[in-house]
């Protein structure tokens, strides 16, 4: 059975509503899914009355940024419940946050670099998450400020991983770090709301370090997502293997943020990746 459990819409950093992420995906023949927007839960009625019309089975999800000590990292959390209060004050701080960092190395920039664009505006579009590839697009929607990003990282065709390299992860201006959550505050709303806490990508930014997999199983941790695009097949074997080891369940997902437009033939990961339940140890634990 195709699932995917990690999917991002407009209420975060992805590209389509989740009524229109549900519609693309359902072409794709996915049974079982899960909106896993950025530090929001706001999509997720939308997205399941989508999914409920398209025979589509929706599964509760959030992705966090967490640290645990000196370690960030990224986490996906399923089947909670998505109506509690505590949970709404966590993220709304985290969303808090976000948003005043954003604003200030936003102003850093445009007086740097003598941007025409309107921060306040620009930044109170987003009332949820506040996604970096989204302020990308603001800026160079307008030519002038295109023509400024273009010249300062030197380049007539940036990638949009180039311009925020260069722009929002300089720290001449301030980095624009992402709103992390301690774990103990997580693991605490979660003795309360249920769920699954699964360690997601963690081939992603890097090597896989089985002391800090031990930490997380210690303190409570359900799983780790096995099949991400993000993954080699090397990295996907030995999460495999590691799941074993720790007793985890295993997850997959695609990430999908948007169609990638361009020439290109590849378009998203549905052209070249798919997910199937029968490869995910233990997954009917969080599908069930």
């Amino acid at each position: 059975m195709r699932i995917d459990l990690q999917l991002h819409s407009t209420y975060s950093d992805g590209y389509l509503a989740p009524s229109e992420l549900v519609k693309f995906i359902a072409k794709q023949g996915i049974k079982v899914a899960a909106l896993t927007d950025h530090n929001t839960i706001s999509g997720v009625n939308e997205f399941q009355m989508a999914c409920h019309k398209n025979k589509i089975k929706p599964i509760i999800g959030l992705e966090l940024y967490a640290k645990l000590n000196g370690e960030k990292f990224n986490l996906l959390w399923f089947n909670f419940n998505h109506n509690d209060p505590d949970l709404h004050s966590l993220l709304v701080e985290s969303q808090i946050r976000r948003r005043r960092r954003a604003r200030t190395i936003l102003n850093k920039i445009k007086t740097k670099l003598g941007l025409h664009l309107n921060v306040d505006n620009t930044i109170d579009r987003y009332n949820h998450y506040v996604p970096i590839n989204h302020l990308v697009d603001d800026i160079l929607k307008n030519p002038k400020d295109r023509a400024i990003i273009y010249r300062q990282i030197k380049s007539k065709e940036p990638r949009e991983h180039d311009v925020i390299n260069e722009i929002f992860q300089n720290r001449e201006y301030g980095v624009l770090k992402e709103s992390y959550i301690r774990i103990d505050r997580i693991l605490k709303v979660r003795e309360k709301i249920g769920g699954q806490l699964i360690l997601n990508h963690p081939g992603k930014y890097g090597h896989i370090k089985e002391s800090f997999l031990e930490k997380l199983k210690t303190i409570g941790f359900d799983g780790i997502e096995t099949l991400s695009p993000h993954h080699s097949i090397g990295a996907i074997m030995y999460i495999q293997q590691l799941a074993r080891r720790f007793d985890f369940i295993e997850t997959g997902g695609s990430d999908f943020h948007r169609f990638e437009g361009g020439k290109g033939l590849l378009q998203s990961y549905a052209d070249y990746f798919c997910i199937d339940s029968k490869n995910l140890r233990s997954i009917k634990k969080i599908i069930k």
